[in-house]
């Protein structure tokens, strides 16, 4: 029987090479070992009978006495002929046992007289801190629509002896494990001012080979700041690097830009990743031929130790702004700016529009940057500008931003558009700069209302006389008559008295009622959070379908603190997922909820600098998950506000 393993779903993989010694006689052994290996697998696929395709799904532990405390694994092998078709694996409770690992998935194909099956593996690396007899439950899983189980097992726990430690497992400590594996987060400055940019880096330093998956314990707090993810290739690609007078494969895990928008001392919390490392081991040392044969280089066994990599706090001062040379125009922005106007057009009519378009480019925080209002001289409406965004986050934090204005003037002659001035902090020149756009003149000519036109809108000048395309009036009554009774208070008549009425009555109300959404905006963002989350989530489904897995976790992400911003009425600039949950609190929102919504967020922010493998499945799984944690959320908040 020949058999081929594969793991899944391993996106963070590290292989050390194996280098043998360069013995004659070592070779030979191997080479030797080897032939019995091949002859033993030939004699079982000789003596095998013909392959049968019934499903089984067992248990198995690697010991079913074990020490206090002492590792062992459990696995539970569904085999098949096909075992795509899995869904829903449950693990029985190991709530009276400590999980070092697990679940590790594996897949085996299997090839038995020219004829192909496989299984697929979960296992578990687990130990016991209390003496006794347990019994390990039942798993279960789905397949081809029906449900399968494994037997219950049964183990006794019995203290450790000596000799148990001396038979191929050595006690691991967890610094020294820590010595091999750790995250380390560094800042590209510790000393900012208020608003400027932070650059925070997550690496991974490993000199051991990581089993499976990593998994995302705490994601990293960054209260006090306004964060913007930094964009990372999908793959981690490992480069070499000495650490401390050692040699590691270092990985970048997370890159974000941070703003800081309060003064002080503030703190980067740390992130926790649970990490699966493999540690090699020996089967023994006896005379055994067994032994001999697995203890030679060339076969290197490793068992699994499920790590929690922490990593550093950083601390960051935050200094305020000058207050001196302040300019009178200057709103809060930081950064290194450039600033470029155009007007559509100089010479106009009156009563038809032109536009202002002034444009922001360079490095800083352009999501929360506004341009200064400013004011037009008499016989112009001014209306909101449109706002439009091309943010790179590929490093530091830059683009460009666009406010384009429109500008209708109502009375002719010469005019001039005056100056607009836009001032920033430069934290490199540590000192305040002014840009303005020119001053535009412009001439205004009288438009087509201007009283040179006739009754039904066409000028004097341009009728003219069409001959014998223009017909008489009729002459002759032909069908007409005379209307009897009085008909001036009949239906039409009162149609044409209320209805107006009506329609002006719905107008004020609406008008009212706009009025004091413009008036509250936090009523404006409570109420519309849902239809922008809405949105969003359209836009992310687009992403979804056409498989874009970084565009989907940000867009999807950005919806639901979006939502939270305006629902709870949050700043932008201090949402964080620990303040969004207290919020939660004051409302009574049920624990369930607000779990799913800490599982969602964690998800979310795992999987834009670690992509999942099965991107497709994972991605509608998220959609639908945080499409119900959105709603119980609309139902919690409207529950509370109108009770």
């Amino acid at each position: 029987m020949l058999s081929l393993k594969t793991m899944d779903g391993i996106p963070h993989s590290f292989h050390r090479k194996i280098t043998k010694p360069n013995s004659g006689r070592r070779r030979s052994r191997s080479l030797a070992a080897l032939g019995i290996a091949a002859a033993f697998a030939l004699a079982v696929t000789a003596l095998t009978p013909a392959a049968t395709y019934s499903q089984t799904f067992t248990a198995a532990v690697s010991n079913t006495t074990v020490g206090q405390n002492e590792q062992f694994d459990v696995s539970f092998t569904f085999s098949a002929q096909d075992v795509n078709g899995i869904k829903n694996f449950q693990p029985p409770d190991f709530r009276k046992f400590v999980i070092l690992s697990g679940p590790n998935q594996s897949t085996s194909l299997q090839f038995i007289n020219g004829a192909a099956s496989g299984s697929m593996t979960y296992s578990y690396y687990l130990r016991c801190p209390k003496l006794g007899k347990f019994t390990i439950g039942s798993a279960s899983l789905e397949y081809s629509g029906k449900k399968y189980t494994t037997n219950p097992i049964a183990i006794e726990v019995t203290k450790s002896t000596p000799q148990a430690a001396s038979k191929g497992q050595p006690s691991v400590s967890t610094n020294d494990i820590g010595d091999n594996v750790f995250i380390l987060a560094t800042a590209d400055k510790r000393r900012v001012y208020l608003g400027e940019q932070v650059t925070v880096t997550y690496k991974l330093y490993t000199r051991l080979p990581i089993a499976s998956q990593m998994q995302v314990s705490k994601l990293p707090s960054y209260e006090g700041f306004w964060a913007e993810e930094i964009t990372l290739p999908a793959t981690i690609s490992l480069s070499t690097e000495m650490h401390n007078g050692k040699e590691y494969r270092v990985g970048v895990l997370k890159k974000v830009a941070l703003f800081p928008s309060q003064l002080g001392e503030l703190s980067v919390t740390p992130m926790v990743l649970s990490i699966p490392v493999q540690i090699r081991q020996r089967q023994g040392g006896g005379g055994n031929v067994f032994d001999q044969f697995f203890n030679d280089p060339f076969f290197n066994n490793y068992r699994t130790v499920n790590f929690n990599a922490r990593s550093n706090t950083i601390k960051l001062e935050v200094m305020p702004l000058p207050s001196r040379n302040v300019p009178a125009s200057f709103n809060g922005a930081v950064g290194d700016y450039a600033l470029s106007s155009d007007l559509s057009a100089t010479d106009i009519k009156a009563n038809e529009p032109l536009t202002l378009k002034v444009t922001l480019t360079g490095q800083g925080n352009l999501q929360l940057l506004s341009f200064p209002d400013f004011t037009l001289p008499s016989g112009f409406d001014k209306y909101e500008p449109k706002v439009s965004e091309q943010i790179d986050r590929s490093g530091t934090i830059s683009g460009t931003k666009t406010f384009e204005y429109l500008i209708v003037p109502r009375v002719a002659g010469k005019k001039e558009i005056p100056s607009v001035e836009f001032s920033y902090f430069n934290p490199a020149k540590r000192s305040y700069i002014a840009l303005s756009t020119p001053a535009y003149a412009i001439t205004v000519e009288p438009g087509a209302s201007n009283g040179n036109e006739t009754a039904a809108g066409f000028s004097k000048e341009n009728v003219k006389l069409l001959g014998e395309d223009i017909h008489y009036i009729r002459t002759s009554a032909g069908d007409l008559r005379r209307q009897v009774g009085l008909t001036v208070f009949g239906p039409e008549f009162w149609s044409a008295v209320f209805v107006p009425l009506f329609l002006l009555g719905g107008l004020i109300t609406w008008k009212r009622r706009n009025d004091k959404l413009a008036g509250n905006l936090q009523l404006l963002r409570y109420r519309r959070a849902e239809k922008l989350a809405r949105a969003r989530f359209k836009k992310a489904k687009a992403l979804m379908d056409a498989g874009n897995q970084t565009g989907f976790y940000a867009e999807i992400s950005q919806a639901l603190f979006g939502y939270l911003e305006d629902k709870l009425h949050i700043q932008k600039s201090e949402i964080s997922l620990e303040k969004a949950e207290d919020e939660l609190r004051k409302r009574n929102a049920n624990g369930q909820l607000m779990a799913s919504l800490r599982s969602c967020a964690e998800k979310c922010e795992f999987a834009r600098f670690a992509p999942i493998g099965d991107g497709t499945a994972a991605m509608k799984d998220m959609y639908n998950e945080l499409t119900n944690v959105i709603v119980g959320l609309e139902r919690t908040i409207s529950v509370k506000r109108n009770g």
